[in-house]
């Protein structure tokens, strides 16, 4: 018990004793105490000024829901930087011309894949997955890759390889792979028509994204 609530109630008690009861202490004492019980105790603040909410069922404290992580905000921005990933290994010969195409048809089966494996993630953990920086350059397939920035080890990989059918020109084909099976079974995406010409090599250009 705090040390003046314990004196103001033994001098009231006290005050009571002395004058059988025909005195009684001022009204303003009760409502000092009642008033600074009312008082968020300095724990129930963050060091920010920010009220934290205790949870009932874990028993600990933790920031407004406004400063929660935000798993939706968190996959966009993968996104982002899938797609200036991509943009970046296309480069100024490739991406104009299977520009519309990737961004109607692989971009969202990209998106879906991201979805689908990082719901397997609680936020905590999902807060550990970064995107690599650089795709490959050449005629390398990685156009990226995300991975856990704790272990260094990759949960998914993004590829697109080079394909020519017989008699039938060029094909850019994505896909992707799990650590589910260790990477190895190719998961099909879609595949974009080129010409019956060679194209050019993948840029060797850094993309645009930014770490999440």
């Amino acid at each position: 018990m705090n040390v003046s609530k314990w004196l103001r109630k033994s001098l009231f008690i006290l005050i009571s004793i002395l004058t059988f009861g025909l005195v009684t202490p001022s009204e303003n004492l009760w409502q000092a105490d009642a008033g600074s019980s009312k008082q968020p105790k300095k724990d129930d603040i963050a060091e920010d000024g920010q009220q934290q909410i205790f949870n009932l069922h874990t028993g600990y404290y933790s920031q407004s829901l406004a400063d929660s992580f935000e798993r939706g905000e968190f996959i966009s921005a993968l996104m982002e930087g899938a797609e200036m990933n991509a943009y970046a290994k296309f480069g100024d010969k490739i991406g104009p011309r299977i520009g519309t195409e990737f961004n109607e048809i692989i971009l969202p089966k990209i998106d879906e894949a991201i979805t689908e494996i990082t719901a397997q993630y609680s936020d905590k953990d999902l807060e550990q997955l970064a995107i690599s920086e650089k795709p490959a350059s050449g005629r390398g397939e990685k156009i990226f890759h995300i991975y856990n920035e704790l272990t260094g080890m990759d949960i998914i990989r993004f590829h697109v390889r080079l394909e020519r059918p017989p008699q039938d020109g060029y094909w850019f084909n994505f896909h992707y792979h799990t650590y589910h099976d260790r990477f190895s079974s190719h998961k099909d995406l879609g595949r974009i028509y080129w010409d019956t010409n060679t194209p050019p090599q993948w840029s060797d250009a850094r993309p645009l994204s930014k770490k999440l």
